[in-house]
């Protein structure tokens, strides 16, 4: 398990490497063994790391490609990433960790959101185009990893957790009344709502750009 969140700045201003700080913070249990935040003008994006697979710091994140244009930071677990290597090896990219970040990321780079599609796991991810400025959020197509967004009108923000968004500072938890009453019929949600109002959850095997 890891901890991912984030905010791109509607307005321009620059994104907060504090406010990043503090949403990782708040989200430090999720990823024990490394920290990690990067900032792009409007971007800014946290990473909290359990090493699993390569424990160096090689898989430390957030990650960039070798040219710099796409930065990952990713929660979960792709299990056909070896095979997945291979392949995009094949293709010309080179790998300078055993992760299965540095694959997902390539992946990224060679097949855009096509490359959703060939995954075998269990994600979710945050990417940012920094030629493009784009902003992509992903989940797998169970949901077993979560992912919180939501929209203040100034900021978009993203987490793990949704105490994380909550940490960032300009956004203040409110309840969901109908958000409530889904949970207490169902003992679960079966739309994006959450218990906080502006909060949603991006629904499993769904993605999402700003």
């Amino acid at each position: 398990m890891c901890g991912i969140a984030g905010e791109l700045q509607r307005s321009g201003q620059p994104a907060s490497a504090v406010r990043i700080k503090q949403m990782t913070d708040a989200i430090a249990h999720r990823g024990p063994d490394d920290d990690g935040i990067y900032v792009d003008g409007p971007v800014g994006l946290g990473h909290r790391r359990l090493s699993i697979i390569d424990l160096s710091s090689l898989g430390r994140q957030p990650m960039a490609t070798s040219d710099g244009r796409y930065v990952l930071t990713y929660n979960g677990e792709i299990y056909n990433f070896e095979e997945l290597r291979a392949l995009l090896s094949s293709k010309g990219h080179k790998f300078v960790s055993r992760t299965d970040s540095e694959v997902l990321l390539n992946a990224f780079a060679e097949w855009g959101l096509d490359c959703i599609g060939k995954f075998n796991g269990m994600f979710a991810f945050a990417i940012w185009d920094t030629r493009d400025r784009v902003l992509t959020l992903a989940r797998d197509r169970f949901g077993i990893k979560p992912l919180y967004y939501a929209d203040t009108g100034d900021a978009f923000l993203f987490a793990s957790e949704a105490k994380a968004l909550f940490a960032h500072g300009d956004f203040s938890p409110e309840l969901d009344k109908q958000g409530l009453a889904e949970y207490l019929a169902f003992q679960n949600f079966f739309t994006d709502r959450t218990l906080f109002q502006n909060v949603r959850l991006l629904p499993q095997g769904c993605w999402l750009q700003v």
